[in-house]
Formats: structure tokens, sequence, C-alpha cells
């Protein structure tokens, strides 16, 4: 909190926190609006600047007037995020909007900055979201918000899997969609896992996140909110991720949850189709605009199916990559492999780097190998190259279109269920969430 001394300046000004004020400080002026200030330093102004960042000034010799020009829109709607309750402004959803829930697991998207202390904390009551994005109250209404852990991404493991299926299961019953708020880095995997989960889906569950933190002019964050709240309320009954689709704030795409792919480190657009298109387009006006087939609301009853296996593990295959890797694992007691094979399905078969023993000795041993593309888009086919053949004839499953990482969310969940080779060669077969593309359409290349 700012100090008694500034408090006195403020009143004087008859100026607050959460008001737009014009600073002038020798023969520099600033316009912004005036913030909350942390516990510590409690001597120095915090303005938010039009350009959507915060600076902090030194308050000696400054003068402090209310500001006479606009709030930029952007700005205001990024204010009322940050300051909370300091803001003039009170939120509330409209009960007579359809209803949908939350699901929390942590990241950026589902926190929001603490002023007190100068770093984020997460949101515990649905009101809370309309400070960072006022738009949800004119299209529903959350609320819960139920949170079954807080993880970094990265360190999701299959039992989280299964513990958020059944978080999401259980405000299915309860809602017209279910929104899952998730760090972005291992989005897709937690997609996939839910896709497989979840059986007979008859409503929306769309996972969204956050590139850019919500103290940023350019956060993403207020605008796929909005966007997977309008997906959860759509006709679209499957799983998806919820995200920009451009670099600009156009639209976002609702991809499903067995096709899509962090493609980039840092882009708000980083989450891309491969080997599908996207199933709609989400205008944050509320617009949707089918793009593809899928899976409609209906009264189906869902069936919670969470069971994985986590004796499964991701291999690549690479110029120089020795065929140990794969002893290795079979040491371990790993149930199944999924090796991201080279162009059409090949791994090395000559020499003494071949990796055929070490495949032939693994499948002996009962594990289940799976090839998966590791060019991402296209289609894996044994009857090409006669190497290919070899690995197929030893009996390794080819995952068709399937991304990597789906076919190792997929081949954990299908050794979850049994470990009989025949039965999970048939169900991994399976078409269960369109993991599986019918066939290879030219304009789902690079969308």
């Amino acid at each position: 909190m700012y100090s008694e001394r500034l408090l006195a300046t403020f009143k004087k000004s008859r100026v607050r926190v959460g008001d737009r004020v014009r600073i002038t400080h020798g023969k520099r002026i600033y316009e912004g609006i005036l913030m909350p200030r942390p516990s510590t330093g409690t001597d120095a102004l915090v303005l938010k600047l039009d350009n959507g960042y915060n600076i902090g000034l030194d308050p000696s010799g400054a003068a402090i007037t209310k500001a006479t020009t606009p709030e930029p829109q952007a700005v205001a709607k990024e204010a009322r995020y940050e300051l909370g309750n300091n803001h003039r402004d009170t939120f509330a959803f409209d009960k007579k909007k359809p209803s949908i829930s939350l699901v929390v697991t942590g990241g950026t998207i589902s926190s929001r900055v603490d002023y007190r202390t100068g770093g984020v904390t997460a949101l515990a009551e649905p009101h809370e979201l309309l400070h960072i994005a006022p738009e949800l109250a004119d299209f529903v209404n959350i609320r819960t918000i139920v949170s079954p852990f807080t993880r970094m991404s990265e360190n999701m493991a299959f039992a989280d899997y299964e513990a958020l299926a059944a978080a999401v299961f259980r405000q299915l019953k309860k809602d017209a969609g279910v929104i899952v708020t998730h760090g972005t880095d291992t989005l897709a995997y937690t997609a996939a896992a839910l896709s497989f989960a979840i059986r007979d889906l008859n409503k929306p569950v769309v996972l969204t996140g956050a590139q850019r933190s919500s103290d940023r002019g350019s956060t993403d964050a207020s605008m796929n909110l909005v966007c997977a709240a309008i997906a959860a309320t759509s006709d679209i009954a499957e799983v998806g991720i919820c995200m920009h689709g451009t670099m600009d704030d156009a639209y976002c795409l609702f991809n499903r949850g067995t096709k899509v792919r962090k493609m980039h480190t840092s882009r708000r657009d980083t989450f891309r189709p491969v080997n599908a298109l996207p199933m709609a387009r989400i205008y944050p006006n509320g617009k949707v605009e089918s793009l593809s087939a899928y899976r409609q609301r209906s009264d189906a009853k869902p069936r919670l199916d969470a069971k994985f296996s986590t004796r499964v593990a991701m291999l690549k295959a690479y110029p120089g990559a020795s065929p140990e890797i794969i002893d290795y694992y079979v040491s371990k007691g790993f149930k199944g492999l999924v090796v991201e094979a080279t162009g059409l399905g090949q791994v090395p078969t000559e020499g003494v780097r071949s990796w055929l023993p070490a495949l032939r000795k693994a499948i002996d041993a009962g594990v289940t190998v799976v090839f998966a593309p590791q060019t991402l888009y296209g289609r894996l086919n044994p009857n090409v190259y006669a190497e290919a053949r070899l690995a197929h004839e030893l009996g390794v499953i080819y995952a068709e279109d399937m991304l990597p990482e789906t076919a190792y969310v997929k081949l954990a969940w299908v050794l979850g269920h049994t470990k009989t080779a025949d039965r999970v060669r048939t169900m991994f077969a399976t078409n269960y969430a369109g993991e599986i593309s019918t066939r290879t359409e030219s304009q789902t290349f690079l969308y």
C-alpha cells in the first residue's frame, strides 16, 4: 500500500487508485491508470501507461491531477483485471446466461496480479474472472471454480490426467459445458488424455491457456477465456483447445484435442491443427464458424474411463541412434514404446546400429511398439520401403497419421485397459476420438 504521505496527496488531488491520472514530473508528463502499490517500496507511484505496461515513478516533486484524455479500451479492460476490488466498477455474472464450470490446474490464465505482494494469486471465486475478461458476462454464467490440483504443465503425470478427468466428468453433470485452464507447454497432451478418458461426450470440454502474462499489453488471456466460454456453450460436444488463431485478436481456433499441437514457443497463435482442420473459428463477439465435422451436443450419457498405464515411453529415431535405448526400457519393465520414426516409418536397420534386433527382443518380451510420424504431417506407410516392412513384420504398430504425443497418450490409455497383445492392437487401431483421419487432405497441411 502507499505511504500515508502519498495517500494524503491523493486525497488533496481528489484522485484514488483506479483513476486515470496525469503526473507531471519536471518536463515529463505521464498519463495512465493509478495502480495499487505492493507492500514494499511504498514511496513510489505505479502507473499503467496506455501501452499496457506498468512503470514506477518517484513522487518527489511530482504533480498529480485527474487526466482528461480518454482511457484506451484495451488498457481499461486490463486494468480491471489488475485492480480487482480497487476498481470503481462492480462485476457480476448474469444467472440467466448458460451456466458453465471452470476447472483450474494452474497457469497464468487462472491467476490475477496481487499488488500487495507484486506476484500473482490463483482465482478463488467465479466473479474474479470478470476482472480478467469482463466480456464473459455477456455470454455465460460461470458459477463454479474447481481445482483438483495446481501444477506446472511440464510436471503433469498420468495420475493428474485421471484426477482431472474425474473433476471434468463431475462438472459435466451440472453445467452446459466445462472450461479447463492449463499451462500451454503440455496442453496438447492433456487434451488428448481427456479425449480418451471421457467416453460418449455430450457437451463441450474446452481447454485454454495464455502465452502472454496478464500484466503485459499483449496478453492473450482475456480473449482466450471469452472464446473458450463461447465454445463451451456451442453444439460441439468434443474435447478441444481454444486459443488465438492469429497473432492479432481476430478469432480463436477450436481444435480437436487429439489433432492439435503447440508449434511455437511464444506466439499467441501457437496451437495449430495437424492432419486436420479446426472444428471451428470462435469470434469474441459470439460468432461460431464451423470448419469441419464434429460430434454434436446430445443427450448421451458420458462415461468416465480414465485408466492409464505409467509404463509407456517415447523415443526418437535419428542418425546414429543406438538401439540400446530400447533395451534399457525393456529392462526397466516398460510395457509400451512410441517411436517417432523418420519419413514413412523408418528406423536404422543396418549394421551394429540396426534397431531390428532390439525391436524383436522388445516385442517378444510383450512390449507394444508403436511408430508415429516425427514429421507430424502425413501418414505412415510400412509398404513403401523394404526397411519399414521389416519392422512391420516384427509386429510394430503403425499409428497412421496420429501425432506422436497423441499416440503416446493413447497407448498409455490402451495399456491401462488390457495387456493382451491382440486386444492392444485392436484398441489402438480403433478411432475413439478423431485421432485417426480417414483420409489425408491437402488443405490440412500447415493450416
